[in-house]
């Protein structure tokens, strides 16, 4: 009997520490989701259409209308017109998340082509927008499921935002 009891014991402890280790090494929705902004940016400047749009849900739309093929199309022929695209990802603000869904709001500052030689000249040349995303969940996987964007001038940027830009920029601010 008191074999059984030892026995019961070590199985429960085993327990415990799968499931603390197990939870321990998960990232927090939270922090998917600033990792998915961070990814993005990143393949943008890359130009990896491919990578950028296997985070986007089958059923995407934006503001316009535009449906995943489009986009895919817009994002295509903006990489076509620009060469050297630099995006600084500014701030990402959640506004909500559900278990399934979460909507965002976050900034960047974005130049390329010839504003990125004349931001080199005079120390900064950037266009900034917000975009406000509505984000699924599925299969465990964040996706975006609906966009707007919209261009914001220096007073408009979220105060973390102008921090960062700030930073980017300390001769300019």
């Amino acid at each position: 009997m008191k074999n059984h009891f030892q026995i019961s014991y070590v199985i429960l402890f085993i327990f415990f520490l799968a499931i603390l280790f197990t939870s321990c090494g998960e990232k927090t929705d939270r922090e998917l989701i600033l990792e998915l902004m961070g990814d993005i940016g990143r393949y943008a400047e890359k130009k990896d259409i491919n990578s950028i749009m296997v985070h986007f849900a089958d059923d995407y739309s934006d503001f316009e209308g535009r449906g995943i093929n489009e986009t895919q199309d817009m994002i295509k022929g903006y990489f076509d017109q620009y060469r050297g695209i630099v995006i600084n990802m500014l701030s990402t603000r959640i506004d909500e998340i559900k278990p399934m869904e979460a909507f965002i709001q976050t900034e960047v500052a974005l130049s390329s082509g010839v504003a990125k030689v004349f931001r080199k000249l005079v120390r900064f040349s950037t266009e900034n927008y917000r975009l406000k995303i509505k984000l699924i969940k599925k299969d465990g996987k964040w996706l975006i499921q609906y966009a707007e964007w919209k261009y914001v001038g220096f007073k408009d940027l979220f105060p973390e935002s102008l921090n960062i830009l700030k930073k980017l920029f300390p001769d300019v601010f």
